[in-house]
């Protein structure tokens, strides 16, 4: 096997790895790029293992683009959510369990903007490559004892704050399916019981589109808000259910053009919290996955 079919057998898990680090499917490809120029120019012969060597490679790359992207993100124009990947073709590796899709979802992948770079960089390995400590020390060049304890304190960074409740997939698409009809129908008392009391709406026009700059919360509030971005996307839009990082995302079609991507978070007590994506330029690598499975169909 040459060198570019041997990358190319590492691609979709180094894919999956940088996406799960950056948050970012355009970025991924660009340091899953980046390494393989690293992997071209590298000398073989000193590689013993192609797999381990590149996600170091990789992952050090990430690091890198972290650190530059936290300046990016204070800069941001209104709420920052992470670019949704199409998860029904299996982008992401395995989701068979419901902790490998929380893993993936939009409301802990903005949860992991709470961590370091290294943090973050612990999780994606122990919890999504099974990496053990010494591995993990290996790739980040500290001592097993040093990974533990990254691992432990970035463990709880996620943990605070964050409510334990896991709604199964049939009472998701159940509610889900009440709380498109009622948003449609205008139906503002119907939605309003679907919502938990400190419901947020956040969503991620990046300065492009229009889009609310500041989160919106409270039943009635979101409900309102839901109500109107439903009526004015009555005429000519079309909107569909698939599946994107390992949960269900409602896409608005107009023309041909995906022009937004919303996730409905369940928790107890309802809705708890609902992410629209907006920016076109976050929404370029879903829509090109959505046209290719549609003409695979």
């Amino acid at each position: 096997m040459d060198k570019v079919q041997e990358f190319e057998t590492q691609r979709p898990r180094l894919f999956s790895l940088a996406y799960r680090m950056l948050g970012s499917a355009a970025e991924a490809e660009d340091a899953v790029q980046d390494a393989y120029l690293r992997w071209h120019g590298a000398d073989r012969a000193q590689v013993v293992a192609p797999g381990p060597w590149l996600a170091k490679v990789l992952t050090n790359l990430c690091l890198n683009r972290l650190t530059s992207a936290r300046v990016q993100r204070e800069e941001y124009v209104g709420p920052w959510l992470p670019e949704p990947v199409r998860t029904d073709g299996g982008e992401l590796g395995p989701l068979e369990t419901a902790e490998q899709r929380d893993a993936v979802s939009m409301a802990m992948l903005v949860m992991m903007e709470r961590l370091t770079p290294p943090e973050r960089a612990v999780v994606v390995l122990r919890d999504a490559f099974e990496y053990s400590y010494r591995d993990v020390a290996g790739v980040l060049d500290c001592s097993e004892a040093n990974a533990r304890q990254i691992y432990r304190r970035a463990k709880q960074h996620l943990t605070d704050g964050r409510p334990r409740f896991a709604a199964s997939a049939e009472v998701r698409s159940d509610l889900l399916s009440r709380f498109l009809q009622a948003a449609a129908e205008g139906a503002l008392e119907q939605l309003e019981a679907l919502l938990a009391d400190q419901v947020t709406v956040w969503a991620d026009g990046g300065g492009k589109v229009s889009a609310a700059r500041r989160p919106v919360s409270g039943r009635n509030k979101v409900a309102r808000l839901l109500i109107g971005l439903f009526a004015r996307w009555s005429a000519g839009v079309e909107i569909a259910i698939a599946e994107a990082n390992g949960e269900p995302v409602v896409l608005s079609w107009e023309d041909g053009e995906l022009t937004a991507a919303g996730f409905v978070e369940v928790g107890e007590g309802g809705v708890v919290g609902v992410r629209i994506v907006r920016n076109p330029e976050k929404l370029r690598f879903l829509a090109d996955q959505s046209r290719g499975l549609s003409q695979n169909a």
